[in-house]
């Protein structure tokens, strides 16, 4: 490939990708609404986060986004206020606390994150499994080496 192919191509693959991530972040809005009218784009994938993980130190949310403590503590105060998440201190360490979802966050994450899949599963269902693999493959191959440069 020439490097005139490659500016085009990595030109295409730049413009994809910030299409991609606007139309997340507007989508990110739009799920964080279903679970609250309230709940903001950031505690949503907060709120994500804490769900996958179980129950997780607040320290830990922050080092997973990349965020300082006043920022995480806002995040994570927002949802307690919601109802969505509950606090509590760690056994382990009791200057840290822990987070986990209530039974009405967990209920509310959920039927949205059920929502989000149907909406995939309708954009993806004329795609073939080989695709839908091959994409998911590359995607998670992309979000490595963002992941790399970034440290994150």
């Amino acid at each position: 490939m020439s490097t005139v192919s490659d500016d085009e191509y990595l030109m295409a693959v730049e413009r994809e990708v910030a299409l991609l991530f606007r139309r997340g972040r507007a989508r990110v809005a739009e799920m964080s609404r279903r679970v609250h009218p309230r709940l903001e784009g950031m505690a949503y994938s907060m709120l994500a986060y804490v769900e996958q993980a179980g129950q997780v130190r607040v320290t830990d949310v922050g080092v997973h986004f990349s965020v300082g403590k006043a920022t995480v503590s806002r995040q994570i105060r927002a949802l307690e206020e919601l109802g969505l998440v509950s606090r509590e201190v760690d056994p382990l360490d009791r200057r840290s606390a822990l987070v986990s979802l209530t039974e009405d966050g967990r209920r509310r994450f959920l039927g949205a994150r059920d929502a989000r899949m149907e909406r995939v599963r309708a954009l993806m269902a004329n795609w073939s499994e080989e695709d839908v693999v091959r994409f998911a493959e590359l995607l998670h191959r992309f979000n490595d080496v963002v992941g790399e440069a970034t440290g994150v």
